[in-house]
């Protein structure tokens, strides 16, 4: 049973049903993100062929590695204080608790502090709770539960969440689940108090896509939003570039340098399997699904300079959207399919444009700074956040469509591939620090940032999708 059944599995504890949008799973198809590459813009992600040596496809259960670590920054003022109380434990159970695993999700968050629970009773029931000693914790909302063990391995997870001040349930529910399905019902219960506490779709039971560098070697990994459980889909001694998640999850278009040039691949994260999608004469990059699926966006060479194609999802029906000698890159979707942002030069500098889905004329969006790279659209259409430089530090930024109103999140010298939260209130991307590339995300104002590194690693390439 995987993490969409285990949801689907829950049944309610005296509490609607939670809105059917929030516990489904949210197939994002975010901005498609590329190595940065020297060229006549240092950043500006052109196409560049390289030596191939070896690529080692693991058509087998993806391998994996340490987890990262997590480190918090900043947060909202006005945080709601949450009590995780520790669950009734059953006879083997996995570790960590749940608890543990969702109220780090929920610290990550930058909404929410937990409320220190040492020195109490662990109440598993409504009707054991002393709320006056919960409030004079300080404790908004408490979540209480129960484990235990069922029949062939398996365990159920009973969880409430509960209003201290009003004394009331805000939401219950009962999962049995395999041993295996134990961190996906902790990001499910975290989902589910955080939108019930904030108002806003929880992202916990997200996955992201990344490559990571180790020595000479590269890493397409799969993990949760959390940084655990990293899977290795592909491994090789030549550079991965521009992972994305297909709209369903099911599979991931990456760019290889195995054929001594880039082409693009399709794979299956179910038995993967591959297949070349672009391998086109001249380069083949920057893949960019559309949100319905069936077909992408892709970079080729192949007429002339670096200009912008549509191909369907089974490599036929090619069609050119950009026309010129310009260098155009990095295409991807906006949530309703019919605009595609896109990095281009054609007015002297970087700059990011938007055209027509169908073709037609290139606008161009940003207009702050001579240095605009790497589009991503938020889920909701609202915002755009992007690369820019300024005095050659290269910052994730902000820009919110309708307004025009642009706003830098971050202050590390060498961020690249900015991706959205599903629930478009969060930046990921790939940075530098202390010499290594690590994973960071921050919110829209900038306020609440985390890093996820890993002991001896670079990470960068990524992409993030909310898995079931």
């Amino acid at each position: 049973m995987n993490a969409r059944t285990a949801h689907r599995a829950g049944r309610r504890l005296g509490t609607p049903r939670i809105h059917r949008g929030v516990m489904r799973a949210m197939l994002n198809s975010l901005a498609n993100q590329a190595l940065s590459f020297e060229t006549a813009f240092p950043m500006l992600r052109a196409v560049l062929l390289f030596p191939l040596l070896c690529l080692t496809l693991l058509c087998a259960p993806f391998t994996a590695h340490a987890a990262m670590e997590i480190q918090v920054i900043g947060g909202a003022a006005n945080k709601i204080a949450v009590a995780m109380v520790p669950f009734q434990t059953a006879q083997g159970q996995p570790l960590p608790a749940l608890t543990q695993i969702a109220g780090d999700d929920l610290n990550r968050s930058g909404q929410i502090k937990l409320v220190d629970v040492s020195g109490t009773q662990s109440p598993y029931e409504p009707s054991q709770v002393n709320y006056g000693v919960w409030r004079g914790k300080g404790a908004e909302a408490m979540v209480i539960g129960q484990v235990t063990t069922l029949p062939g391995g398996r365990f159920e997870v009973r969880f409430r969440l509960l209003d201290v001040v009003k004394q009331t349930q805000l939401a219950g529910y009962s999962y049995n689940i395999a041993p295996e399905q134990w961190r996906a019902t902790a990001h499910q219960i975290a989902d589910i108090v955080y939108e019930r506490l904030t108002g806003s779709r929880g992202v916990f039971s997200s996955r992201i896509a990344y490559v990571q560098k180790q020595g000479k070697r590269y890493e397409l990994r799969v993990a949760d939003a959390d940084g655990q459980n990293p899977r290795t889909v592909v491994r090789s001694n030549e550079p991965l570039i521009s992972p994305m998640f297909s709209p369903d999850g099911s599979r991931l278009v990456y760019v290889s340098f195995e054929d001594r040039k880039p082409v693009v691949y399709v794979q299956s994260l179910s038995d993967g399997a591959r297949r070349k999608l672009a391998a086109f004469k001249g380069s083949n990059s920057a893949p960019a699904w559309a949100p319905d699926g069936r077909r992408l966006a892709v970079v080729l060479t192949r007429d002339e300079a670096s200009q912008i194609y549509l191909i369907d999802a089974d490599g036929g029906g090619l069609t050119r959207l950009t026309q010129g000698g310009n260098l155009d890159t990095e295409p991807v979707f906006s949530p309703d399919g019919q605009t595609i942002y896109f990095t281009s030069d054609r007015g002297g500098s970087p700059q990011i444009y938007r055209v027509p889905a169908n073709g037609g004329e290139a606008r161009r969006v940003t207009f702050s700074g001579n240095y605009n790279v790497s589009p991503a659209i938020s889920p909701d259409g609202r915002y755009l956040a992007y690369i820019g430089r300024d005095e050659g530090r290269f910052h994730v930024a902000l820009l919110e469509l309708a307004t025009g109103q642009t706003r830098v999140l971050t202050d590390t010298a060498r961020d690249e591939s900015p991706a959205f939260a599903p629930n478009s209130l969060a930046v990921l991307y790939a940075t530098v620090q202390g010499g290594r590339g690590i994973l960071g995300t921050v919110s829209l104002d900038g306020k609440t940032r985390a890093r996820l590194s890993e002991s001896g690693v670079d990470a960068r390439e990524l992409e993030r999708f909310t898995g079931f």
